[in-house]
């Protein structure tokens, strides 16, 4: 698997435009997709041609365009393969165009349930091995992603290895000065920390690797229940187990870096640094190789709950909105 750090994209200092009309330099073209905020389209630079995402969100309230402000500095510094890169943004007529790089490879899951995929163990940990590097250098600069979940690490094409973390909407500034804490994310894979409203800190998202890494190589997600409710009481708990059958062609080197992630003291957990030094993780170390058939079909039976569960949430949202919509085609 090739996964050099090589950047595959320019990197960009980049400055919010006011009253600066992005079609006058884009080429706005189909809709890729819809999200909780906005609508991504595709889109092109009309001076080069370069091919990239157009993120297209309006906005009503002071806050909203706060919150999309803080989003935009946020992603303006930071530049490293393993994240999305922001290339350029505009405040026009009550909405923000967000100028993103194009990633057509899809969300990292899909991928690896895809029937061509062998999903092995040395492939989750090369996975989990770009995450952790992405993760190391947002903290290196002060910033607490708060938003890690499978949905937000998708791979730079559909038939490579590369990932980038994307969404940093709920990103904050680390300052030491300032007692930060939250009350966002998503249940299943917030920390203890979060669900509790303590204090949050660096080792806030590597709780949330741990999960994501628990599920990757099991299909099965450690602290889910059967409403958020439940899943947050189980996650205050940190009740989880590897006596499943996923696990049994799963190594103790990997359960043991699930286990380093998974401790309810953030103090006792891995840095992401640390994380990189790993035994699973390390380079030098050979992962087996063989197939994980129990857990890629977990995995498929995982990723298609999900799917349902988000044409639901859509549903609920449209009809909330005074939308009439025809079953049939559901």
């Amino acid at each position: 698997m090739n996964v050099n750090l090589a950047p595959s994209f320019p990197f960009r200092e980049v400055q919010l435009k006011l009253d600066v009309d992005p079609k006058q330099q884009f080429e706005i073209l189909p809709e890729l997709g819809r999200g909780t905020f906005g609508t991504v389209f595709h889109c092109r630079e009309k001076a080069t041609g370069l091919e990239l995402a157009a993120k297209i969100i309006p906005y009503k309230k002071k806050k909203d365009r706060g919150d999309m402000v803080r989003e935009i500095d946020i992603m303006s510094c930071l530049h490293h393969p393993r994240l999305i890169q922001l290339y350029d943004a505009f405040d026009y007529e009550n909405k923000f165009y967000v100028i993103l790089e194009l990633i057509q490879g899809g969300e990292l899951f899909e991928r690896v349930i895809d029937d061509d995929f062998v999903l092995t163990e040395k492939a989750c940990a090369v996975f989990m091995r770009q995450i952790c590097e992405g993760m190391e250098y947002i903290h290196s600069r002060s910033i607490i992603h708060l938003d890690m979940k499978p949905e937000n690490i998708l791979c730079l094409t559909k038939t490579g290895n590369r990932i980038k973390i994307i969404d940093f909407g709920f990103a904050r500034r680390y300052d030491p000065g300032k007692k930060l804490q939250v009350m966002f994310g998503t249940a299943e894979f917030a920390a203890p920390e979060v669900l509790n409203f303590d204090e949050i800190y660096f080792y806030t998202d590597m709780w949330s690797l741990g999960v994501i890494c628990y599920v990757l190589l099991s299909g099965l997600s450690p602290f889910v229940g059967g409403d958020d409710q439940a899943t947050m009481t189980n996650v205050l708990q940190g009740a989880y187990t590897f006596d499943y059958k996923s696990f049994d062609a799963v190594s103790d080197s990997a359960k043991d870096f699930v286990r380093k992630l998974l401790v309810r003291d953030g103090e006792r957990r891995l840095t992401a640094r640390k994380a990189l030094r790993h035994p699973w993780l390390a380079e030098t170390t050979a992962q087996s190789t063989t197939e994980l058939s129990v857990t890629k079909t977990k995995l498929k039976r995982y990723v298609i709950k999900k799917r349902w569960i988000k044409a639901v949430n859509t549903i609920i949202a449209l009809r909330r909105m005074g939308a009439r919509i025809d079953y049939d085609l559901v």
